[in-house]
């Protein structure tokens, strides 16, 4: 078991903090609320924090990186100073793995394909005393679950689907490298105190709804930036219904919606899933906290009178959904997809089904479908659609090999892939997406974003739970509804699939020979990390400029984008996730993805200097060049998704001065403020429609830059008419320094050396 003392500390001190806060407070707690306030940084004073609006610091217990997003977070790391980090910290190597042949073989030229940054993250965890969880253990938040979230802890991550551990009643948030470094370094971790929204489940699933039908939901409900600086909070009996990893399922998917992380009070689920994974001292001690570890009474009791917004579900009636295409907030009930999708225009035929992925990888989700795959089996029912499996880690993909479910996938035709992220990250050489053919998959992962899983912009896909793209796939029509419908067999017979049956936790326990962990070396000083000056993959980090103290001039419109630009339109993943080490390769992908406003093209705009049209980084290389400063506009929750923070690195390094736009995504925000860019909105949204292609941006008063205090920025046009526009900032006083200090990172250097 890792942390015991970890834990041990964090129980013992957390009754006396919580009552502290319910006696400042002078109100009962949610359990959100416990947490947050059981974890403030030692220098914070205790407070009424104002929700949506005080920025706090706070002492996570724990870090966890993904290799991706750990080459940039350790780079940076390796400039703060310190020798070794400050709290427990893990790395997990499941990005760089890409999806083609099946597991064995795709992990091993992966191996041969990554060494490089596979060394290199080994030997870095070395040298500071992190966890290393080698390429084929699983997915970062799989194997967090198994390993590392505890009932009332606080992690932080930088992967975006981090709230994953909210299904054992933790407070995990996705963050950029450089908030992961600040906590590593042993600096606080600053968050803006956020709002709650509370979801109260009543009912229990029945039938063919699972757990991912109540996130497809609320989805459904709040959009995607309806979560946008809060906590969901799930409570009610019908929370208490559902398994540890039916919960971590739902908070995974939380990040869609933009929220901030979601979370589930501590309950007999949560016990056995400790047990079963090797951890009931943890169980033992939760369990003697049970009331510290849940809202107080007085919360289920009035919950309106403690979240800032309700939201109630009977799970009793509620229908299976499939969300999508091209975005996970656009809610579909099955019974009604055959008409939506007639309507719309969209591909009935499904080519591929894939389940797994860090959302829905569990025991519980591949029992399920497994249990729909073994009837096609037994009643003659031919597989229209190509399927896929995804294990979460090699615990779960042991476990279930063991159990028999692998043989029955592929029985059913299915293909087992690498215990990584694969497809749902853009890892998936699909055989036939460069033709840009019009398609429909079906996948129990996350994200649906044009172009995500396979590059191919007219791949329509769809999310939705294992067990119904199991159905679908058997069927091969987006329109199938298993509740209703019958399916013709090899004998010609009408057969119905029946409801999904399956097993929250394995009868004979989880099992594994190599869980695929190396603990880091206890001296890590003798530990050498190199870097070869000619890689094309690793690049040791320059520090940004600081500020020089003067008004931002003549700069000019790199691309006003339109409409949805998640950090998937800014920074591509897929093919480009080998460059994310080395900052100035992967800077050649900036903003390629987004639309241009003017043309409505990508990777196509206007060049000042020359009048010519060229692709976004090449246009911003000769700004640069030319000494230049540029300037980004944007719509509305501009750097959904992903928390990548390269998605703000590269065009910091590329010489862009700020972003302004209507709203931003709450971890694309905060990872401009820490690489010390300017992250603005307009005043007036309509304000965005005065820009136009040729502008040049004056700032009048930035050397004024101080917190609650609007900017303005002249726009000039090319007509030498001018626009004076407002632009509004969340930036307090730290902050600020971040920016005139040239980043964040800049700051903790000067105090660590």
């Amino acid at each position: 078991m890792f942390d015991a003392d970890l834990i041990k500390k964090v129980y013992e001190q957390m009754p006396n903090r919580v009552e502290k806060a319910k006696k400042k407070l002078k109100r009962p707690l949610t359990y959100a609320e416990k947490i947050l306030y059981a974890h403030l940084f030692e220098t914070q004073t205790l407070e009424t924090f104002g929700r949506g609006k005080d920025y706090v610091d706070f002492a996570p217990d724990r870090v966890a990186m993904q290799d991706a997003t750990a080459q940039m977070a350790l780079l940076q790391f390796m400039n703060s100073g310190k020798e070794t980090t400050s709290v427990p910290s893990t790395v997990h190597c499941d990005h760089l793995i890409q999806a083609h042949i099946d597991g064995k073989t795709d992990l091993s030229t992966s191996f041969n394909v990554n060494r490089e940054v596979f060394d290199f993250l080994e030997s870095v965890s070395n040298k500071y005393g992190i966890g290393f969880w080698k390429p084929g253990a699983g997915i970062i938040h799989q194997v967090v679950l198994e390993n590392y979230a505890f009932p009332g802890g606080m992690m932080i991550g930088t992967d975006s689907h981090t709230p994953n551990a909210g299904g054992l009643g933790m407070i995990a948030i996705g963050v950029g490298g450089a908030d992961a470094v600040d906590v590593m370094a042993g600096m606080p971790w600053e968050l803006k105190m956020p709002k709650l929204i509370g979801v109260k489940l009543t009912g229990k699933l029945n039938g063919w709804t699972a757990p991912k039908d109540i996130i497809l939901k609320v989805a459904g409900i709040l959009t995607v930036k309806g979560g946008t600086g809060a906590i969901v909070e799930y409570f009610g009996e019908g929370a208490e219904s559902l398994s540890a990893t039916g919960k971590g399922t739902i908070c995974n998917m939380g990040a869609e919606v933009g929220a901030t992380t979601s979370i589930f009070a501590y309950d007999d689920s949560m016990e056995r899933y400790l047990q079963a994974t090797g951890r009931a001292e943890v169980a033992e001690m939760a369990k003697e906290l049970k009331d510290v570890l849940s809202p107080d009474p007085e919360v289920y009791e009035n919950p309106e009178k403690y979240y800032d917004q309700l939201i109630e579900i009977n799970l009793s009636e509620l229908e299976p959904h499939i969300n999508g295409p091209f975005t996970p907030d656009l809610a579909t009930p099955v019974s009604e997809m055959k008409k939506v999708a007639e309507k719309n225009g969209w591909p009935l035929d499904v080519s591929v089904g894939l389940i797994g992925s860090c959302t829905n990888s569990s025991y519980e989700d591949i029992s399920r479908a497994s249990s729909i795959a073994k009837q096609a089996v037994d009643k003659g029912l031919k597989v229209k659609s190509e399927f896929t499996i995804t294990p979460g880690s090699e615990q779960v993909r042991y476990t279930i090999e063991r159990d028999g479910y692998i043989n029955t996938f592929e029985q059913m035709g299915g293909k087992v892939f690498a215990n990584a992220c694969g497809p749902c990250i853009g890892q998936w050489a699909r055989p036939g997406a460069e033709k840009n053919e019009k398609n429909t998959i079906v996948h129990s992962f996350n994200r649906n974003f044009s172009k995500r899983n396979d590059g191919n912009p007219n791949t329509h896909a769809f999310v939705t739970s294992p067990e119904l793209v199991t159905a679908l796939a058997i069927s091969g029509r987006l329109d199938f509804n298993p509740i209703e419908d019958t399916l013709v067999n090899d004998k010609g017979e009408k057969v119905k699939l029946d409801p999904p049956t399956g097993f929250e936790l394995p009868v004979n326990g989880f099992e594994v020979k190599d869980a695929g962990y190396q603990a880091p070396a206890k001296d890590g000083s003798q530990v050498n990390v190199s870097v070869e000056p000619d890689s094309k993959r690793l690049q040791l980090l320059e520090p940004f400029a600081a500020w020089n103290g003067k008004n931002i001039s003549g700069a000019k419109l790199l691309i006003k984008a339109l409409g949805k630009c998640t950090t998937d339109h800014i920074s591509m993943a897929g093919p480009w996730l080998r460059f994310r080490g080395h900052l100035d390769n992967i800077s050649n992908n900036l903003l390629i993805g987004a639309v241009n406003a003017f043309n409505n093209e990508s990777n196509k705009v206007k060049n000042q200097l020359t009048g010519e049209y060229g692709e976004v980084p090449a246009v911003q290389r000769d700004y640069k060049a030319n000494n230049i400063p540029t300037v980004i506009v944007g719509d509305h929750n501009y750097g959904e998704g992903s928390s990548r923070e390269h998605a703000a690195m590269e065009p910091r390094h590329l010489g862009v001065k700020a972003v302004i736009v209507k709203s931003f995504a709450r971890i694309h925000e905060t990872n401009l403020k820490k690489q010390g860019m300017l992250g603005l909105t307009f005043a007036n949204e309509a304000d965005y429609d005065l820009i136009q292609e040729n502008d040049t941006f004056n700032f009048v008063d930035l050397e004024s830059f101080a917190p609650e205090k609007q900017l303005t920025v002249e726009v000039v046009h090319a007509d030498g008419s001018k626009d004076a526009i407002k632009l509004n900032h969340t930036y307090n006083a730290q902050q600020i320094e971040w920016f005139k200090a040239g980043s964040a990172l800049n700051l903790i250097r000067k105090q660590n050396i």
